[in-house]
């Protein structure tokens, strides 16, 4: 079973293509966060909650589920 679930991850975004898009590009911030530690200044924001999966996209879903990220819609 997916934690969180699928449905509620999606009333938070509005769509399942801006939740792929808003999870993968999250994704890709914490995978770049965990690889650049111990470098010195980081440049990405660390996972804002408290998960324990390793994986990048599960951390990321589990953060749009608890609203900490923000879907911003550009209307043309």
């Amino acid at each position: 079973m997916i934690h969180p679930p699928i449905e509620d991850v999606l009333e938070e975004t509005g769509g399942r293509f801006d939740l792929v898009v808003v999870s993968a590009r999250r994704a890709r911030q914490i995978n770049a966060y965990f690889n650049q530690l111990g470098e010195g200044i980081g440049h990405f924001v660390p996972p804002q909650v408290h998960s324990l999966s390793h994986k990048p996209l599960t951390i990321a879903l589990e953060e749009i589920a608890e609203g900490k990220v923000a879907v911003e819609r550009v209307e043309e």
